[in-house]
């Protein structure tokens, strides 16, 4: 019995001091209607310093960052800091740039009326959606790093480096075929299927990952997709509109599959990156949701950057990058793996993908910070 008054002692200092920080986080509450000024430095780190032990209270910080900016110079030692106590979290790291950004010039970075977001959103499902009715039949070649990690560490182990031959035919959707494992190559006994996980050992893979319906997917009517304008950004140097989404079940075309049989039809939310401009997606999250409980995934993302190739003397908007990470639990053991992509020489449909090489870190290197 005492224990059990301990335990439930500790369980009320918990909740106390959640709600202190959800205080902190939404200051609205104390100061119902009152105006808020930009963060400052010594309210980032101790928004920041709270996420070692409260994870979950990620989105809280990002939307407070969003509504308030911040007020002070976006400095090397504050990006560190941002990096060190969130784990490298690309929404945090990607929300301060962007207040930053908002800071320095806040007319240009400004947030536009609702009217106009709704437009811009509207002319982006009308682009998404014919240019996928006109996507050319193409190969293209992924080089992929494949690594695992145990638990929810993040600490990442080498797996290994697959190249993986792709063709897009729109008939037929997306079909793999193996070339090389470590720069071996596979020879005659890969076929090109729906599905390489066969040739390879057992891990995540890109197959199923519909690099070109899936954008399409979420603009289509039928899945009644529940949009939401979330903040501005810098893409490849182009001003965007980033917009949340979100997919019910019972609408949605997203299906995740767990060796040869287990398949599950979920849900989907996560984020589109729109050109302000061109009215096309440059940056694609998602994020399956609902996910039945005894299914061998637990957890599944994708984010795909996007980028104007040429394809037989035509320009078209094709995956450039992409990552995906997956958890499986495997006889009570939570496994993740992540599969980080490269998108290279693409070409008409017909041509053969001969080059086999083993992927170079030259194709990973670090991404150019995004400049206007």
């Amino acid at each position: 019995m005492f224990a059990s008054f301990q335990s439930s002692n500790h369980m009320n200092r918990k909740l106390i001091k959640l709600a202190l920080l959800v205080v902190v986080l939404c200051p609205s509450f104390a100061k119902a209607q009152a105006p808020q000024s930009p963060l400052t430095s010594r309210e980032v780190v101790a928004l920041i310093y709270q996420l070692p032990k409260h994870p979950e209270l990620r989105d809280n910080v990002v939307e407070e960052i969003r509504k308030r900016g911040i007020g002070f110079p976006l400095t090397e030692g504050m990006r560190s800091l941002v990096a060190t106590k969130s784990g490298s979290d690309s929404l945090l790291r990607r929300t301060l740039e962007e207040a930053e950004r908002r800071r320095v010039n806040p007319t240009t970075s400004a947030m536009p009326p609702d009217a106009e977001a709704q437009e811009l959103l509207d002319r982006t499902r009308g682009a998404t959606l014919a240019a996928a009715a006109a996507m050319p039949d193409f190969l293209v070649k992924q080089l992929i790093k494949r690594s695992r990690a145990y638990g929810s560490t993040n600490n990442w182990i080498p797996q290994d480096n697959l190249t993986i031959a792709v063709g897009y035919r729109a008939n037929a959707g997306e079909e793999y075929k193996v070339l090389a494992v470590n720069g071996m190559p596979l020879g005659q006994e890969a076929k090109q299927t729906r599905d390489y996980s066969k040739d390879v050992e057992p891990g995540a893979t890109s197959s199923g990952v519909e690099y070109i319906s899936a954008v399409a997917d979420v603009f289509k009517p039928e899945s009644k997709t529940d949009f939401k304008l979330a903040d501005t950004d810098l893409i490849q140097g182009r001003r965007t509109l980033v917009f949340e989404y979100q997919i019910e079940k019972p609408f949605s075309q997203l299906n995740l599959r767990a060796g040869d049989t287990a398949t599950a039809t979920v849900g989907s939310r996560g984020r589109v990156w729109i050109d302000r401009e061109t009215n096309r997606v440059l940056r694609f999250e998602q994020i399956a949701t609902e996910i039945p409980g005894d299914f061998p995934i637990t957890a599944a993302s994708t984010v795909i950057d996007y980028d104007w190739v040429t394809i037989s003397e035509n320009k078209y908007l094709l995956p450039t990058r992409s990552e995906i990470l997956l958890t499986t639990t495997n006889r009570s053991m939570s496994i993740q793996s992540r599969n980080e992509i490269r998108f290279r020489g693409y070409q008409k449909f017909g041509a053969e993908l001969k080059v086999i090489d083993e992927i170079d870190e030259k194709d990973f290197a670090p991404d150019k910070p995004e400049k206007p």
